[in-house]
């Protein structure tokens, strides 16, 4: 078994470049101790202690990283944070640094592109709104900003 001061470097340093969320580091954490949960679980209760893995910290990052630069909707967001082990009540709060105006201008010039490819389609509306559910956007928002566009 490796030494576990080591380990817990090794987290630092990796913790201080870029954000991890606690179960990225817990499998870290247990992959390089040869699988022992309690040590992992000894490390990562340190790293957070000592203020290296912040969950809503990590949850802000992400939401605004996705919505800004990927074109996420806080759908698809809440779904990958959740799938994380991310608790409920850090999604809603890192959800609330998306700028919402911003959001929605995203999706609409997403869907004017995406518009352009599928004029001609006689099944546009239906690809349209099934694109904007992918990227993680709501049903509500996607059919309201298909409608607007449908009316230019």
């Amino acid at each position: 078994m490796k030494d576990i001061k080591k380990v817990a470097d090794n987290l630092r340093r990796q913790c201080s470049r870029r954000e991890y969320c606690s179960s990225d580091i817990l499998k870290k954490a247990e992959k390089a101790l040869d699988g022992d949960r309690e040590q992992a679980l000894h490390i990562l209760k340190e790293l957070v202690e000592e203020k290296y893995v912040d969950d809503l910290r990590y949850s802000c990052a992400y939401a605004r990283e996705k919505s800004a630069i990927s074109g996420w909707g806080n759908v698809k967001i809440r779904y990958m944070l959740s799938a994380k082990g991310i608790s409920t009540e850090v999604i809603s709060q890192a959800l609330e640094e998306v700028d919402e105006r911003k959001a929605e201008d995203r999706l609409e010039k997403l869907l004017e592109n995406k518009y352009r490819t599928l004029k001609d389609d006689p099944q546009w509306r239906l690809k349209l709104l099934r694109f904007a559910l992918g990227r993680g956007y709501s049903y509500e928002e996607a059919d309201e900003r298909i409608r607007l566009l449908n009316g230019r």
